[in-house]
């Protein structure tokens, strides 16, 4: 996860929206693939509240991020993980 701010991606991002990556990114650091749903919860949380909104490109970008040396398994945990982040979101959103 050391060279995540290098990604050409990481250019376009509104700064804003890479702060809130970056206090994320340190929260997540040696975390399991199950602990990471609620330092999620609180990226898109807190970037709600300040009227942010993560694209779907960029929610990608993160999950890459978070996979980032991680084991295939932990890896599969994280995707599980975000499907079970969208439906509460769908269902608290809609």
């Amino acid at each position: 996860m050391e060279n995540w701010m290098n990604h050409p991606a990481m250019k376009t991002i509104d700064p804003l929206k890479l702060e809130l990556i970056r206090t994320a990114a340190k929260q997540t650091k040696g975390k399991s693939g199950n602990e990471l749903a609620p330092v999620m919860l609180a990226l898109i949380t807190n970037a709600n509240r300040q009227g942010l909104r993560f694209n779907p490109d960029e929610v990608s970008l993160i999950l890459e991020v978070l996979k980032e040396g991680k084991s295939k398994e932990e890896q599969n945990q994280i995707d599980r993980m975000m499907e079970m982040t969208k439906n509460i979101f769908r269902k608290h959103f809609k």
